[in-house]
């Protein structure tokens, strides 16, 4: 193991794997039941640990290192001092010289002090393992005494009195990394070329009383990790190295845990530009933290069948993985990742630290707490360990990062399998009365840092009791739209909606009241928008959130980001709609879905600026939180005000207007390809086309209003964020026809 033992000792490492088959947790699934549906769990199976941070004292440095056993908790690293846990840095401190311990349940401190010190240097204390019947805890690093009494980057720790013990010691030559340990052996890894004057390249086995063992597995690179398998029978070695024993076998091998021979090599299996930086177990399973540098890397977590030791699944998020921890058929893990969109998961965005994944699916499981990069290298999280006590499973966390779950906490967090105390986010609602004699409700979905699915309850008009009851499931990067249709009203009544949304245990706060009167005809743009195909819709009638809601029958919704100016008046057309404005600078809105590469579209929208520095209106990317990497199929303005419609196919292909629209008017502005090449149209007129570029780039992507990359496109305007106001987005499989366009156009004033 890198770092800890992580609480998997040979008689406990075996998890009953709480497979949850039914749930199928693919991101973005989604469900909808009848009024009365049955309430959701306060947890999603099989995530069995909230995500809310227990009070824990914290250290003035990086943590790497931890163990844990009948409800202790030791911890190993590089920092001087320990505090309470809201206390400032520099405040309330204690000394604690590279290592402390603490209680699993409470948090705070034990009696068991030791002081890891080095001569000349920093000292540090990178590997923590304890022996399996929790009476010897064995620390390596680097450093050369503890409590005083010399030792040479190797200790072991009697945990009854909290004393070094006398007869554990043993010369290695540099950095002790990695440790784990059966009832009768100490498996080392680290920097080292010697220990106890022999040779022995980065790994080698003692004794318990710190004998050097003729076990030999020689890598040519730094180890980082040592995991004995459960049966004993092997060890499982991961780091930097390229061949063991002179075989090529990069970053995984798997060795006799008695000769040290080589039992299963890895050539090729991880990319060179990759190493392993931690190992855990379950009964069945192996499982590996992986770290990648440059390109065509591995950053995130593989698991491996212990039977065969072949591949179960690997995940391809990138945002290298430092600790691995099983718990109940959960892989939890301590990463800086940021893009899982290659595996289904979140687009490149900023860095979440802590993820889940059942050990038989890569798939990312609904269990999002998190913490900040922090100091060091940054990378955040850097070790997990777990422990009972009281009735309760404590999973630990340490690391570099210096806040937790949004507010201050340096070094040291923790999590328990209760009591879940965090409430989902209130939901966003739209209402919409396009359809006569009914009211559409509709909301964005919310988020809950440990559960999927949430019960949402509709309470119309102040009742305290709900009308309608439903079940969705969302993700903190993929929150789907839902729609309830109320038929219970009549022609010009008005009527008030509320929504809470609850994980079974905790329900947020009530949505703030949205009324909507009911319409006795249908409006006539709108319905003609939808008669005409649009597969996503948005009329920007929300207050103040981050929903735009979808008209169409896709719920193809939208994200609003950095709060743009809601329910701008007038609008571009007729009717008690109203439209949005981008200021410019960071403001847009992007779909909520990834959708594949439409081979045939049209965008449609109307604008109204001012502006002289341009920018994207609408457009196809492949990001979401930052600009994207891959964008076509949009329409920008130039700083002039001309409007410029580009597609990508094989190199950019554009089509201009000859005027300019910056004149503080609302423009209709449709773009098509399909066919018959490209069209751009301008209140209802056909102002430019090239019926040669039928064809565009194929990614799959997001819709994007209001700004996005617009890097190397030609009469690139100043700005990449559009500055105005935006109404009445849609966009739609096919090509529009000219006749369309115009008829569209036409119905502006109703």
């Amino acid at each position: 193991m890198m770092n800890a033992s992580t609480g998997h000792r040979p008689g406990g490492r075996g998890r009953v794997r709480a497979v949850s088959t039914a749930l199928c947790l693919f991101a973005g699934a989604l469900t909808a039941a009848a009024a009365g549906a049955s309430p959701t769990a306060a947890l999603t199976p099989p995530v069995s640990l909230t995500a809310d941070d227990l009070t824990t004292w914290q250290t003035n440095g990086i943590v790497w290192s931890m163990a844990a056993t009948d409800g202790v908790v030791y911890a190993g690293g590089t920092f001087s001092t320990i505090r309470p846990p809201d206390a400032a840095a520099g405040t309330s401190e204690q000394p604690a010289v590279n290592f402390a311990a603490f209680d699993a349940a409470t948090g705070a401190p034990t009696g068991c002090s030791l002081s890891f010190t080095l001569s000349s240097g920093t000292a540090t204390v990178r590997a923590l393992a304890l022996s399996p019947d929790g009476q010897t805890l064995y620390a390596g690093g680097q450093f050369g005494a503890v409590n005083g009494e010399g030792v040479s980057n190797v200790a072991a720790i009697d945990t009854a009195t909290c004393t070094p013990r006398q007869d554990f010691k043993i010369a290695v030559s540099a950095t002790v990394r990695a440790l784990d340990v059966t009832a009768d052996t100490v498996y080392l890894g680290g920097d080292f070329t010697s220990v106890g004057g022999q040779t022995r390249n980065s790994f080698a086995a003692v004794t318990t009383d710190a004998d050097l063992l003729p076990w030999a597995a020689d890598a040519d690179e730094v180890a980082r990790a040592v995991q004995v398998t459960p049966d004993g029978q092997h060890v499982v070695l991961g780091g930097d190295f390229f061949t063991v024993n002179g075989t090529t076998s990069h970053a995984l091998a798997v060795v006799d845990a008695t000769t040290g021979a080589l039992t299963k090599s890895y050539p090729g299996f991880i990319p060179n530009t990759s190493t392993v930086q931690d190992l855990t177990t379950d009964a069945t399973g192996l499982y590996t933290a992986n770290e990648g540098t440059g390109g065509g890397v591995l950053d995130g977590r593989i698991a491996i069948d212990l039977d065969d030791f072949q591949q179960r699944w690997r995940d391809t998020c990138l945002g290298a993985t430092q600790a691995v921890l099983v718990h109940s058929g959960v892989l939890y893990s301590g990463s800086h990742a940021h893009d899982c969109a290659s595996m289904g998961g979140f687009p490149d965005q900023p860095r979440r630290h802590l993820l889940a994944q059942s050990v038989d699916d890569p798939e990312l499981l609904p269990w999002f707490p998190d913490t900040n990069d922090g100091i060091g290298e940054p990378v955040g999280p850097r070790v997990m360990a777990q422990t009972d006590k009281g009735g309760r499973h404590y999973l630990w966390v340490g690391g570099e990062f210096t806040t937790v779950n949004g507010s201050a906490q340096q070094g040291l967090t923790r999590f328990a399998d209760g009591p879940d105390t965090g409430a989902p986010w209130v939901p966003n609602v739209s209402l919409s009365t396009l359809a006569p004699g009914q009211i559409d409700v509709t909301w964005q979905t919310s988020f809950d840092t440990d559960d999927g699915e949430l019960t949402y309850r509709i309470y119309k008009d102040g009742a305290s009791t709900p009308v309608h009851t439903t079940t969705g499931y969302s993700l903190f990067w993929d929150r789907p739209q839902l729609k309830w249709t109320d038929t219970d009203v009549a022609v010009g009544e008005t009527h008030s909606y509320r929504i809470t949304a609850s994980d079974g245990t905790n329900t947020s706060a009530k949505s703030p009241a949205q009324s909507a009167t009911v319409a006795a005809t249908a409006e006539s743009y709108p319905a003609r928008v939808l008669a005409d195909g649009a597969s996503l819709y948005w009329r920007y009638d929300e207050g103040t959130s981050t929903f735009a809601a979808d008209t169409t029958g896709g719920l193809n919704s939208g994200f609003l980001r950095n709060a743009p100016a809601y329910r701008q008046t007038p609008a571009a057309v007729a009717g008690a709609s109203t439209a949005i404005g981008f200021n410019g600078s960071d403001e847009y809105a992007y779909s909520n879905k990834l959708h594949p590469q439409p081979t045939r579209f049209s965008v449609e929208t109307w604008i109204k600026t001012t502006t002289v520095r341009g920018g994207k209106i609408i457009g196809f990317g492949n990001l979401t939180m930052q600009n994207s990497s891959r964008y076509d199929k949009h329409v920008y303005m130039t700083n002039d005000g001309r409007l410029v419609f580009g597609i990508h196919n094989g190199s950019t292909r554009t089509i201009t207007t000859p005027g300019s629209y910056n004149n503080g008017a609302w423009h209709h502005v449709v773009a098509t390809q399909g066919p018959g090449g490209m069209a751009l149209y301008v209140d209802g007129q056909l102002r430019a086309s090239n019926f040669l570029y039928t064809t565009n780039e194929n990614y799959p992507g997001y819709w994007r209003v209001g700004g996005d990359n617009l890097n190397n496109w030609p009469n690139r305007p100043t700005s990449n964020f559009f500055a105005g106001q935006i109404d009445e987005t849609a966009v739609y499989p096919t090509a529009l026809a000219a006749s369309q366009v115009s008829a569209h156009y036409a119905l502006r004033t109703g």
